[in-house]
């Protein structure tokens, strides 16, 4: 080895800085299985490569638009860490990209996922990529590859945090947004039973008040912890999104994936500039977890609709004549749905009655 020194076995090592090449070569042995699950038929290669390939399939659609986005868990992971548990939030991140490229009517196609540690436990990984395995399944996902980064000496050995990126495919022309909403449209929510990842930082502010807060009923009479309850994973509705897509054609007009900024603060992202959304409140069910959280921070039930999903993980805009059709389709995906309001002239507003 010219250029490089002639020192002497037994000085500082790799390791001992605090990253483990062999515990870093275990762990993706531990997650190849979880990954090839996920394959679709245009993956091409596998898992330890420098790159993942992906052969789109230009024959489907003739002018084909490719859309991506980029999200991470949030502070649900210090709920994971604190419990010890990785399992859910694996299923999180998948739901919080692919949910978002159906809102503009994609396909998606293939997830990349980005993994920080202090120190890398293989274990722990292998259950993190097991719910991401899982939730590209659900949404039909190709997990195509990631990046697994010791920090050592930078982040603490049990801390974790963990992002993606995903793709997915529209037709150029079919995408859906505000240019399709008309007046009389109706509103269809699909119901979220946890707070999904957002709002996890006031959640955690007024929920998580001493050493044992996660060990505790969630409420009074709750069935579950309030640690199980926080990590209740998200719905994934991207499959129900591609479903009334196929089903509706033009039917379908929007949607708006309620995330951070709660129902007020996405919906109206779905809106033109001459039409107002109105919503029921009474026409869905808002799990107990969220009145716990008013009780607990006296918190206004306007900070509640900015802030949380409160019971919608997903609002859907679709032509009034299709509504029965729609309903049927997205219950047939398992998921829960509710006629919740509709289209109205106005400025761009959403309006909660």
């Amino acid at each position: 080895m010219s250029r490089l020194l002639d020192q002497p076995d037994g000085g500082m090592t790799y390791a001992a800085a605090g990253v483990s090449i062999e515990v870093g070569d275990e762990a993706v042995e531990r997650i190849k299985d979880a990954v090839n699950s996920t394959k679709r038929p245009e993956v091409l290669g596998g898992i330890g490569g420098f790159a993942g390939l992906f052969a789109l399939n230009t024959k489907k659609l003739k002018d084909p638009v490719l859309v991506a986005s980029a999200d991470g868990v949030g502070t649900k992971l210090e709920v994971a860490r604190q419990v010890g548990r990785y399992d859910s939030v694996g299923i999180d991140l998948v739901a919080m990209l692919v949910d978002d490229l159906a809102c503009v009517g994609a396909e998606p196609l293939f997830l990349l996922d980005y993994v920080a540690v202090g120190a890398l436990d293989p274990s722990r990984l292998e259950e993190l990529v097991s719910g991401i395995a899982l939730g590209c399944r659900t949404a039909n996902t190709a997990l195509l590859g990631g990046e697994t980064a010791e920090h050592g000496g930078v982040m603490k050995p049990d801390e974790l945090d963990v992002a993606g990126f995903a793709v997915g495919v529209v037709e150029r022309g079919h995408e859906l947004g505000p240019h399709r909403v008309h007046k009389g449209d109706v509103l269809l929510g699909f119901a979220s039973p946890g707070l999904r990842s957002n709002g996890y930082s006031l959640a955690r502010k007024v929920l998580m008040t001493g050493p044992d807060s996660l060990n505790e009923p969630a409420y009074e009479g709750a069935a579950r912890t309030l640690g199980d309850e926080l990590l209740v994973p998200s719905v994934i509705y991207a499959p129900a999104i591609v479903a009334l897509r196929d089903v509706l054609g033009v039917g379908l007009r929007a949607a708006a994936h309620i995330t951070g900024g709660g129902i007020l603060g996405n919906v109206v992202r779905i809106l033109p500039p001459t039409r107002d959304a109105v919503i029921h409140m009474e026409s869905f069910e808002t799990p107990e977890i969220f009145f716990e959280i008013q009780r607990r921070g006296a918190v206004s039930a306007d900070e509640m609709v900015r802030v949380f999903n409160c019971g919608l993980g997903m609002v859907v805009c679709v032509d009034a004549d299709d509504v029965d059709e729609a309903v049927e389709t997205v219950r047939a995906c398992g998921i829960t749905v509710s006629v919740i309001g509709n289209i109205r002239s106005g400025s761009g507003s959403v309006v909660l009655s």
